[in-house]
């Protein structure tokens, strides 16, 4: 069974308006980049998972709260 609560809009658009830092999101580009070059310690390995997971779970809470908003992602 799902339960339904109620929320305020306005914590809905700030879910919507959830990004990496752009810090992170650099870095999470530049291990990217630097694994399809063969170019990660299996650390990097892990932190690149790690933050690829993260991005994931922000875009889907995004994507969500978007929806309930009746807007698409920009």
């Amino acid at each position: 069974m799902i339960a339904t609560i109620p929320a305020p809009e306005a914590w809905i658009r700030s879910i919507g308006d959830l990004k990496l830092p752009p810090e992170t999101d650099r870095h999470l580009q530049d291990l990217m980049d630097r694994n399809n070059d063969g170019l990660l310690q299996p650390a990097q390995k892990q932190e690149l998972a790690a933050l690829a997971a993260w991005s994931e779970e922000v875009s889907l809470l995004r994507a969500e709260a978007l929806q309930l908003l009746g807007q698409r992602p920009a």
